[in-house]
Order: structure tokens, then sequence, then C-alpha cells
């Protein structure tokens, strides 16, 4: 079964969920890291990027925000590009810790290996991963070269941000040498630490989040640059990971509410998948008090609903070689 999508019912069905969301007040900006606390609260935009390269936006999708955790999906996609699935699997895991994203519990839980690189532990321990070894600088342009490939345009960390994330990171640090104590990280923990403290604070917009989510729901290919930017077979890899972690310790009343794999980032962020279908992304800075952004998670769940994405039905997960049809 190939599922077709309508640009003219996407692009209604977007501005549909602006205006059903656009008035709520719930949550809270994430107010232990100073910049994120003084974002305007206010700002809402959601996109969608199709296979055929089109985008498709409404509100604020220009606006550079913090990428924050969703950061840990592309680095979680280099480190298998880099090995392969089954060497990140051995090494850190693909498994979900029901836990807070920045939990040390759940490293002394798992003492095999730190569980998933979409939490906190797994994604500093990806990011000593990243070749080559031993080179701070080279292992950051590995990084952010691979997000602006996703992306298909440039992106760039917000300093104000990365200043805001270093002054604040203390249980990252425990984190990254408890890591170290068990022999769970790959490279120096504090180049390691700050890798991923920097890779947080890359500025991204919806309209560039969407896209990463169509290459992503692509197999590897970026519908506006046609370069294919990792390996295919790990799409339905880094898929899963989304669907089982990437809401924390409520990626289960997501997934079954929705359908929808997921990735949320306290800077107000959710990027989504349907492979082969679309990508989605939704931003709007106050959180729930699980760090997810309630607006785009409203929004979202909306979307999904009203144009029939979830994976579970209608058999759109059925072959990740089949290709959408989108009518015009």
């Amino acid at each position: 079964m190939i599922k077709k999508l309508d640009k003219q019912l996407v692009a209604d069905t977007l501005r549909q969920a602006y205006e059903r969301c656009k008035s709520n007040t719930e949550g809270k900006n994430a107010n232990y890291i100073p910049y994120l606390a003084n974002i305007p609260s206010d700002l809402f935009g959601i996109a969608a990027a199709l296979p055929d390269g089109e985008i498709i936006t409404v509100g604020d999708t220009d606006y550079r925000f913090g990428i924050e955790s969703v950061s840990k999906v592309p680095t979680a996609l280099l480190a298998m590009n880099q090995y392969s699935g089954r060497e990140v699997l051995e090494k850190i895991g693909a498994d979900a810790t029901g836990l807070p994203f920045n939990s040390i519990m759940a490293i002394l839980l798992e003492k095999d290996h730190p569980s998933t690189p979409l939490v906190n532990a797994g994604a500093i321990s990806a990011c000593s991963m990243i070749k080559p070894q031993g080179d701070a600088n080279s292992k950051w342009q590995s990084i952010i070269n691979f997000i602006s490939e996703l992306t298909g345009s440039q992106v760039e960390v917000i300093e104000e941000l990365y200043q805001s994330e270093t002054a604040t990171n203390f249980n990252n640090k425990s984190i990254a040498w408890l890591l170290k104590n068990y022999d769970r990280i790959y490279d120096d923990p504090d180049m390691a630490l700050d890798i991923y403290t920097r890779q947080c604070s890359i500025g991204i917009t919806t309209q560039q989040l969407a896209v990463m989510g169509a290459t992503i729901a692509n197999r590897g290919i970026n519908p506006l640059t046609g370069r294919c930017v990792f390996k295919a077979e790990l799409a339905p890899k880094i898929i899963s990971m989304m669907a089982t972690v990437g809401f924390y310790e409520h990626s289960g009343n997501w997934l079954f509410s929705t359908g929808l794999p997921a990735k949320t980032g306290v800077g107000g962020g959710i990027l989504g998948v349907v492979p082969n279908i679309i990508g989605l992304a939704a931003f709007a800075p106050p959180l729930d008090d699980s760090g997810n952004s309630v607006k785009a998670q409203q929004a979202l769940s909306y979307i999904v609903g009203h144009l029939n994405l979830n994976i579970f039905e209608n058999g759109i997960y059925c072959n990740m070689d089949q290709k959408v049809s989108i009518e015009a």
C-alpha cells in the first residue's frame, strides 16, 4: 500500500493545527538554562517537508532556536554511519530507560551500556565514539557538517546558549565521568561532554528540522539536495529509537496516542518522522513537566490524526522501500 498525501490537505491541516493551538498558554520555558528561560514564550511554528522537496510552513518557522536534545538523533545516526548499527547497539544500546533524560540512576542500573543514544548518557557516549578519535575540532566538524547535510542548509552554534549550557551542565559532568568509570565512554570524557554541550547549542529552524525529518523518512536522501547523507539501512534503526525513547518516560504514552516516531528537545522543538511519507516539526518554548513542548505536541497530534499518519495504521510502515505519492 502506498500512502498518498494531497499537498493542499497538508497545508490546510497545518494551518488548522496552528489556529487550534496558538492560544494555548500551558507550560513554561526551561528555566534551568538561563538562555532558554528568556526566549519569547509566544513563538510557535509548524513545518512539513515532503519527499519531493516541497516545504509547507505556518507560524514562526524561520526563528532559530536551540536544537537541544533533538541533536541526539543526528549524532546517533552519525555514529551508526561511521561504525554500524550493531556496534552502536553493543557499545551504547537501544533500550528505553523509563527514566528522565538526564538520569544518573539509569547508568547505575545498567552497567553494561548507557541504554540508548537518545538520552544524555548515551548521547555523551555517542559523541565520544565519533571519528576521528582524540581530535576535538575534527569530531565537531564531523557532527555539524552531518547535521547541515541532513537539513540541506548550514547550521551553527548559538554562542550565548553554549555559554549558558556550559555554565550549568553539572549533572552532565557527573554522567560523563560515571560513564568513564564503567568504561562506557570511548574518548576523553571532558572532550565528549564539551562536544555534546556544543551540539545541543546548535541553532535550528522549524523548517530545517522538518527537512531533517524528511531526509530520515526518505532513507537518507535529502529531498532538497538529492544527496545521500547516510546508509539507507539505518533509517528504520533511528526511527525505532525515536519511537521508543523520543519522549523519555512518556514515550509510550506519546506513541500510543499518536503513532508518530518523534524526538523532543527542551528548546521547544519536536522532530517527527513518518517513513517514506513526510518529515514534521513543530516549535514552541513552553514545556510540560517532562521537558516536552506543550503546543508542539498538541499540534503534531492534531496533524497526525487528521492526515492518518499513525505508522501502525493503514499499512504506512509496511515497506521502507516503497515511495509515497504526493498529489499536487
